[in-house]
């Protein structure tokens, strides 16, 4: 039938067009999947890889032939795939077929085809992408990580970013510092402004630079940084970043400025106190936190500030002449163990005992000292670091000692140096004294800071005796060995001001500052005795002598030169009179001189012969009138020179050396005499004798007094051994010594003179003292003075107090004897009773008072006492 014929041929074309269209559609479907440029795989409903495209075969790295009709694992590392929910995407890693690792986005859809649920994966290729991102991730990391203070600025110059190393090295948070500039940490000092601004600023400039600058740290320490900017640009070539690196180079840095600045110091030949002050300001401008101090050892062991401005004035004098020690504070006790010592609190720490008030008034709360040692190896200096607050030292402290000790022991050693040259042109090599150049600056110099006192000088020109004889048989060597004896002679007897050079030869020039004729006099005697004892020259006994001539400032010249000449004129004149000899200038001087020396000679004729004598004078028990004892006193009659007063001949026997001698003369004598006296049946109870203090230095005054008492038959308790408080005055040890060894041999001990000198009751307390003596001075006054009353009353209390007895001396009126007794005194001494008498003089005063023979009137004035 036409119609139904029509409606079935309808239908099956309409059946071929939709088969048409849908096979139109699938190419259509492919082609699309086919040109996609993500990759792209179909999977069916059992897993099954029904298609990729093109992009598939590039991202997996294999052809579709290989994996079409294949497992979907054959792609996929896991079969999670169909679980994704449409439209759900991740990230995930793929092995390709050709061993490449690659990273993409997943993301799948579900479709239907004839009636079978597929699915189809897209996958993004975005490996590229993730491995900038693990790139930038691990730079990030790398860079925050780093050691290196790195940051970047914009193109205005504020931070934009900054890493965990720039954070650390100035000691800010990330939040304070972002937005800043970093030119508001960098130290812009007056001193350096000008040129490191301009660099630093250059720094944004568009161009790769580097800089080295000083940095200040939040909590305002600095350090030294090379700065390293690099520029990035955008895509129209402007800057659009700078990437900025600081490393931290403060321990070179400090070496480099330090070195410069004091090297150049000590080129320009800077004192060593300007070169160590330079160092520590230099020091204090980097770390304004701490103060520098460095004091001086000297080879005593005492300490000597060489450099502290930041200190106090008060403190470094406080130092100066301090000992080290191992209490010594931190720089007494670093030099003493020669290490380091750190003190991070001085007001609790036990080697700052004795100084930390002193250090706390300076605001000082901690010390980091260290020893620093010259060429030698012996601790020469410390170098320290004061802290105003409990703290120990950083990084930066332990760079700036390193630098500090380094130059300090090169400007140590340029001194020691300096010092060496100035001795090789300012002094003698072979005796180490002043050469003629030294002698005539410092005489000079001398000489008019005298004229301003308008006090006196005196120049002395000495020549050794006999030096030719000694060099010529004993050879140069031996002469070499003289002339060193010689300048330490010479020098030994030297005060502070005095002055001792070489001239040449055997020729020495001696200045003595504020010295009289009289005082050069004593001078020369005390020389002479130095000069004559032997010295052992090559093994030979060698006796040393000089002539010597003296000039004396002003009257024999107003400059070295002429004082100088008229010595060397005077010493020639000393030599044609004797050899060892002296000789002035001036003739009244030469003949005051000459004088001192005529008596010196006569009284060592007298001690060897018998120029001296004894007198003695008793002493008297103020209440029975009986003899106590008898002080024996020498006497010298010369000659020619007539009666010589002890106040004159005793002093100069101490002076010249002879009063030991002197001393054995006056002790054999005594025992002697009172020896006799005892063998004729009189009755003398005691003796005494004065010895001077200088005998007390005698080491074997026992032991001579000993054998001057065996000798003549006598007890110890039959001597009394009188000195004046000026024996008190001695520190020696041996002096105590032998005071305790008379003691013990039961010798008393008097204390002459007493209340007119060193009156030291200590002393008394401690030392074996018997007997005091009341000084004349004392005794008078007292009928018109009443504290001349109150003083001996005060002296016999001291007495009772210390069971001690008191002698008073110099009785001459009964008014006199009379107040002394009724003070308590028991014994007196004086014209009252007796003047001192020659030995058989006294022999026979003592038999009139005795009954024994009609008394004498003039010599017997015990009938006074009625």
């Amino acid at each position: 039938m036409p119609g139904g014929g029509g409606s079935g041929q309808v239908t099956a074309m309409d059946t071929r067009v939709r088969r048409a269209r849908r096979i139109d559609a699938q190419d259509l479907f492919v082609q699309t999947l086919e040109q996609w440029a993500d990759a792209v795989v179909v999977i069916d409903d059992q897993s099954r890889v029904l298609f990729i495209n093109a992009a598939a075969e590039r991202f997996w790295g294999c052809p579709r032939q290989d994996v079409v009709g294949s497992h979907v694992d054959t792609l996929f590392p896991e079969t999670l795939l169909t679980a994704d929910d449409p439209g759900s995407s991740r990230d995930l890693s793929i092995l390709g077929k050709d061993g490449q690792m690659r990273w993409a986005t997943l993301s799948v859809s579900r479709i239907t085809q004839k009636g079978r649920p597929l699915h189809v994966a897209f996958l993004k290729d975005i490996t590229q992408t993730r491995l900038q991102d693990i790139e930038h991730r691990l730079l990030s990391l790398s860079v925050n990580a780093t050691r290196s203070a790195t940051c970047i600025v914009d193109a205005a110059a504020r931070l934009v970013y900054v890493n965990d190393g720039l954070l650390q090295l100035l000691g800010y948070s990330r939040e304070e510092v972002l937005g800043l500039s970093p030119l508001r940490f960098f130290v812009l000092d007056t001193e350096v402004e000008q040129p490191v601004l301009p660099e630093l600023e250059r720094t944004f400039g568009g161009e790769p630079h580097e800089v080295s600058a000083l940095i200040s740290k939040r909590n305002g320490q600095r350090l030294w940084v090379h700065v390293s900017s690099t520029p990035v640009f955008d895509a129209w070539g402007q800057v659009d970043n700078t990437v900025i690196v600081l490393t931290d180079i403060t321990r070179f840095k400090l070496h480099e400025v330090l070195q410069d600045k004091v090297v150049g110091a000590l080129l320009k030949e800077e004192s060593l106190e300007n070169v160590l002050t330079l160092m520590c300001q230099e020091i204090e401008r980097i770390a304004p936190e701490v103060i520098v101090s460095i004091l001086g050892v000297d080879a005593d062991g005492i300490l000597h500030p060489l450099a502290s401005p930041g200190l106090p004035v008060e403190y470094s004098r406080a130092i100066e002449g301090l000992s080290i020690g191992p209490i010594a504070g931190s720089c007494g006790t670093a030099a003493y163990r020669g290490k380091p010592v750190l003190v991070t609190d001085i007001n609790h720490d036990p080697l700052w005992a004795d100084y930390k008030e002193l250090a706390g008034n300076a605001g000082l709360r901690a010390c980091w000292s260290i020893p620093v040692r010259n060429s030698c190896g012996r601790v020469a200096a410390t170098f320290a670091l004061y802290f105003r607050e409990c703290r120990g030292p950083d990084t930066l402290h332990a760079h700036l000692v390193t630098a500090g000790t380094h130059l300090c022991m090169l400007a140590l050693e340029r001194e020691e140096a300096r010092q060496a040259i100035r001795r090789m042109a300012y002094y003698d090599g072979l005796t180490g004294l002043p050469n003629r150049n030294l002698l005539l600056a410092r005489a000079q110099r001398t000489i008019a800071e005298v004229a301003s006192e308008q006090a006196e000088l005196a120049v002395l020109f000495v020549d050794l005796d006999r030096f030719k004889q000694v060099n010529d048989a004993l050879g140069h060597a031996a002469g070499d060995e003289l002339l060193q004896v010689m300048a330490q002679r010479l020098s030994s007897v030297l005060r502070e001001p005095d002055i001792v050079g070489r001239l040449s030869g055997d020729e020495f020039v001696l200045v003595l500052p504020r010295r009289s004729a009289t005082q050069v006099t004593r001078f020369l005697e005390r020389l002479k005795r130095v000069l004559s004892f032997p010295a052992s020259i090559a093994g030979t006994s060698v006796v040393l002598s000089a002539s010597i001539g003296i000039s004396l400032f002003p009257g024999d010249g107003q400059d070295m030169e002429s004082l100088l000449q008229c010595a060397d004129i005077a010493m020639y004149q000393a030599k044609r009179a004797e050899r060892g000899s002296f000789s002035f200038f001036l003739e009244e001087m030469n003949r005051i001189a000459q004088s001192r020396l005529i008596l010196e000679t006569a009284l060592r004729l007298a001690l060897a012969g018998e120029g001296l004598e004894l007198e003695y004078q008793p002493q008297i028990n103020l209440h029975s009138g009986t003899l106590v004892g008898v002080e024996a006193l020498a006497r010298w009659v010369h000659p020619t020179l007539g009666i010589v007063s002890p106040e004159r001949f005793i002093p100069l026997a101490e002076e010249c050396g002879l009063i030991n001698e002197l001393s054995q003369w006056v002790l054999q004598a005594a025992c002697g005499q009172l020896a006799q006296w005892r063998e004729q049946g009189l009755t003398v109870p005691s003796l005494s004798i004065n010895l001077s203090p200088i005998n007390f230095h005698n080491l074997n005054l026992a032991a001579q007094i000993t054998q001057q008492l065996q000798r003549y038959e006598l007890q110890a308790a039959d001597l009394c051994v009188e000195v004046t408080e000026g024996v008190l005055l001695s520190n020696s040890p041996g002096t105590e010594q032998t005071l305790k060894e008379l003691h013990a041999l039961g010798v008393r001990l008097a204390i002459d003179d007493f209340g007119t000198g060193y009156s030291s009751l200590g002393y008394l307390r401690h030392l074996p003292i018997s007997e005091l003596k009341l000084d004349k001075s004392f005794v008078d006054d007292l009928e018109r003075d009443a504290s001349c009353r109150a003083l001996s009353e005060s002296v016999i209390g001291i007495g009772r107090g210390l069971s001690l007895l008191v002698v008073a001396e110099g009785i001459e009126h009964a008014a006199q004897r009379d107040i002394l007794k009724a003070q308590g005194y028991e014994v007196g001494q004086g014209f009252f009773f007796s003047v001192p008498l020659p030995s058989e003089a006294f022999r026979q005063w003592l038999l009139a008072c005795q009954g024994m023979v009609p008394p004498v009137s003039h010599e017997s004035p015990l009938a006074a006492l009625d």
